[in-house]
């Protein structure tokens, strides 16, 4: 017995003496806010990004392999409900952000321009990240007053999801087998039209019950394509012009003739779409990897006569271009140790040299030369999809405002279009509401 206590005291004594020779070591902690879901169950340990799937599960893993792969850095990670902004800006109005946030680019001018944000110039270039790494798109949509503000991870915009077996019952494929898109607003209805007579079924399907993104961003794209200067003065709007005015009618004409679904939300629409109850979904570019899932699985409606996605069709002579927004990691301005300033150096490089894995949600590269690389090429639909990155247009950067901005929109156009209220008053009381908003920044 009094040999066994000894050994013990030894064993003991020899930890202690390892211990004293060893430095303490702590790791560097940083906290991190997102979107893009949650997916513990599936991905909460995962650090194999290649085997990582949605969004949810790409950013999730991504993080994780950032964490085993800098033990002398922990990233602690909190999940908001999308887009989580009225939790931060109650963060930022109790002294206590998290150091990384997830935030869009239409986002980042309501806190960089109250000095919230921390300009990314000095921190980026201490780890080589260039701003000419960055697509024009992404690093458009992060300077604000010549300065970077977030680190762009891609780029999104709203898609054409096609069903091409009801597109070959309606007779709206053209030789080589390629979608017939329309051309002009008098081509899409008359396409519309010809859709429901041979199918039975809309041509779009849109989640319109409870929704104003969607409204926004068409209406964005159209404005766009017809060179219209709204934001011309980014604290007031010109929007009941004539060709707001095209843009509206064309959309009331569309429900009004019942070419797209109309009570339907964001979940309802993705599972019609799926069971083939219409022929294009308007939606983004995070379903591409989802859809095309679906046409690769027998029995299914996209698999009966194939998927294919495009970005928007020309309706309206003009620049060719449509409305394009971003995800970024932002970062609070807050006092910082050399250590954190360093870590956050660390995992802004390693989600740009990374970027090919979140690219694979569906989302456009931020970083030019995954364009050119022959994985990305390898992705389905990229192809057709990869124009974005120059077609691509956002609002102008020193907009505030953009998501209470989109929700008006989004309400004034629903009214017009379900005949709640003429289309003149719905432009004008858009934007008056809009203007209302502006001058009380």
């Amino acid at each position: 017995m009094m040999h066994v206590w000894r050994t013990s005291i030894l064993a003991a004594a020899s930890a202690l003496a390892v211990m004293a020779a060893t430095p303490s070591f702590a790791a560097t902690e940083l906290s991190l806010q997102r979107f893009f879901g949650a997916c513990d169950a599936d991905f909460g340990s995962n650090t194999d990004v290649a085997k990582a799937v949605g969004e949810c599960g790409i950013i999730t893993s991504m993080i994780n392999k950032f964490n085993a792969d800098n033990p002398d850095i922990h990233i602690s990670v909190t999940t908001v409900e999308w887009p989580g902004y009225d939790q931060l800006t109650a963060q930022f109005a109790a002294g206590d952000p998290p150091d990384i946030v997830s935030i869009h680019h239409s986002a980042l001018s309501d806190y960089q321009s109250k000095g919230l944000l921390m300009p990314l110039d000095e921190v980026l270039a201490s780890v080589g990240v260039k701003p000419d790494d960055f697509t024009d798109a992404a690093r458009n949509g992060v300077t604000k007053d010549g300065k970077i503000y977030g680190l762009p991870i891609d780029n999104w915009t709203m898609l054409y999801h096609i069903n091409m077996d009801l597109f070959k019952q309606a007779d709206l494929v053209n030789a080589d087998g390629t979608p017939k898109l329309p051309t002009s607003v008098d081509e899409l209805l008359a396409q519309a039209k010809q859709f429901r007579e041979k199918t039975g079924k809309p041509y779009f399907v849109q989640n319109l019950a409870n929704e104003t993104a969607l409204y926004t961003r068409n209406f964005y794209t159209y404005l766009f394509q017809q060179d219209s200067d709204f934001f011309a003065d980014p604290l007031k709007v010109k929007l009941n012009t004539p060709e707001a005015k095209k843009v509206l009618e064309m959309y009331k004409a569309i429900f009004d003739q019942g070419d797209t679904t109309k009570d339907m939300d964001y979940a309802a629409s993705i599972n019609a779409f799926l069971a083939g109850e219409g022929g294009v979904h308007l939606n983004g570019t995070w379903v591409i990897g989802d859809y095309n899932a679906s046409s690769k699985t027998p029995g299914t409606a996209l698999n009966r006569g194939g998927y294919a996605v495009y970005p928007y069709p020309q309706l309206f002579p003009g620049k060719k271009s449509q409305y394009a927004d971003g995800h970024a990691w932002g970062i609070s301005q807050k006092d910082r140790s050399a250590e954190e300033t360093a870590a956050v150096g660390k995992f802004l490089k390693f989600f740009k040299d990374n970027d090919f894995e979140w690219s694979r949600t569906g989302h456009l590269p931020s970083v030019k030369a995954v364009f050119e690389t022959p994985a990305f090429k390898a992705l389905p639909y990229r192809d057709t999809v990869a124009p974005i990155a120059t077609l691509g247009t956002a609002l102008p950067s020193t907009v505030q405002r953009q998501f209470a901005i989109q929700d008006i929109i989004g309400q004034e156009m629903n009214a017009a279009m379900t005949g709640q209220k003429e289309v003149d008053a719905a432009l004008s009381d858009m934007e008056n509401r809009i203007n209302d908003l502006l001058a009380n920044l």
